[in-house]
């Protein structure tokens, strides 16, 4: 709207100012939305250490009902149900968090594992998890294990399925990551487009156009196993912005510079070389190395998570707007009126508007919740008849107890009743003999 009133009167102070508002309001709420999702994300650190304190005290008190149960057995020889029921139980809730895979050893120890079989629970000793940072990404926390070596690892994100752990690992990788990125998609697109129109006009001064909005640099981040101690830097592409996506990025080295370029959105996988100078371009970026990368290396390269929470305004001064082409004069719109058709061009990611692009952005989330929402609903239903199927084999249906009770005070009180007319009959007998 404040592009449109620039068309009618692009010399006119008002609208120009009224255009810088206009820009400084969506360059805020752009920044506001993506400190909302960063929240989040610090959230999802937060509830993972919650989550692994919880799991390791679990772990470790079913390593303690091991030695306990088997030190009952040995000194009396009884079956301890009491404490069988309560690992029964820490097993249960153990499962609540996280997908574990439990075996007997000897018919009475118990040992839990990951899903890939590393130990959680090996007999009476337990094996703890740690929240670290990840190896790829100083900002996101993971989950690393120790195990009988010592040391901790982090573990893929894949690696935790199931339970509060799983849930909160799906959402970050496949919900939350995945809009922070479509947000900076838009974001750079509409950034480079509008600076792109600016580079081609001449302000009020007479002076080239100069950037209207910051467009932020990509984020690469080196593993920390690197061996070469390569860096690297990058930059949008901006003539070839209709290839950037809405993805994330891991770059695997070969020998001589080749690399292998994968789309962790959708694990497409294509190959790249670098270039003399250590340049290395695809997918709407351009990144340049401090030198060629050892064979093995790996690199994270994350073009646009960042880019809304580094949106601004560049502009203050209202005569370096441009609305109009060189030598055009002060009243040439025909700049104003190539930005105002900006939004119906498909500039995000060369097929979207930015109204399709932001509407595709809540439909996916909608869909995505209500599909999740269905799932939920689904497995609700499977656990229910799986815990009665578990509790028909070993747990207590207290109907059904109070039931036999109530039969077996009747089997008592009619044993009660034969033992006592027995009795009665014993000291007649003895009666008639006296």
């Amino acid at each position: 709207a404040a592009v449109q009133d620039l068309t009618g009167a692009p010399s006119d102070p008002a609208t120009r100012q009224g255009l810088l508002g206009a820009a400084d309001m969506l360059t805020s709420q752009f920044r506001s939305f993506d400190g909302y999702l960063s929240d989040m994300q610090q959230g999802v650190n937060g509830q993972l250490r919650d989550e692994v304190s919880q799991i390791n005290t679990l772990t470790g008190q079913v390593a303690d009902l091991n030695r306990e149960i088997a030190l009952v057995r040995g000194r009396t020889g009884e079956i301890p149900n009491g404490l069988l029921n309560q690992r029964d139980h820490l097993v249960a809730k153990l499962s609540e968090h996280m997908d574990v895979r439990l075996s007997v050893q000897d018919g009475r120890s118990y040992s839990v594992t990951l899903p890939d079989g590393q130990p959680l629970v090996n007999g009476q000793k337990a094996y703890a998890l740690e929240v670290v940072r990840s190896p790829n990404d100083p900002q996101r926390e993971v989950i690393g294990y120790g195990g009988p070596g010592g040391k901790t690892q982090p573990l893929p994100e894949t690696a935790i399925r199931g339970g509060t752990v799983g849930g909160l690992m799906a959402f970050r990788s496949e919900a939350l990551d995945r809009v922070q990125n479509q947000l900076g998609q838009l974001t750079v697109s509409l950034g480079v487009a509008v600076n792109r129109l600016q580079g081609e006009g001449e302000d009020l001064n007479g002076d080239p156009g100069e950037p209207l909005f910051s467009v932020p640099s990509p984020r690469v981040n080196a593993y920390t196993g690197n061996r070469s101690g390569a860096t690297a830097t990058a930059e949008i592409d901006v003539d070839n912005i209709d290839q950037l996506r809405a993805a994330d990025y891991t770059l695997r080295f070969g020998a001589n510079g080749a690399v292998e370029i994968i789309n962790k959105a959708n694990g497409q996988r294509s190959s790249g070389q670098l270039s003399d100078g250590n340049i290395l371009s695809f997918g709407g970026v351009t990144l340049g190395f401090s030198q060629v990368p050892g064979s093995g290396d790996r690199f994270e390269v994350r073009p646009v998570r960042h880019a809304a929470g580094e949106f601004n305004n560049l502009i203050s001064d209202l005569d370096r707007i441009v609305a109009g082409e060189p030598d055009g004069g002060s009243g040439d719109n025909r700049i104003a009126l190539q930005m105002q058709r900006l939004q119906d061009e498909p500039i995000v990611g060369g097929n979207a508007s930015l109204t399709q692009a932001y509407s595709g952005m809540v439909n996916e989330v909608g869909n995505r919740t209500s599909v999740v929402q269905a799932n939920l609903e689904a497995r609700q239903g499977i656990t229910d008849q799986l815990r009665a199927v578990q509790q028909s084999e070993s747990g207590v249906n207290l109907d059904e107890e109070a039931a036999n009770l109530l039969r077996f005070q009747q089997f008592y009180a009619a044993n009660a009743r034969v033992i006592d007319t027995a009795s009665t009959l014993f000291d007649t007998l003895l009666g008639l003999r006296n």
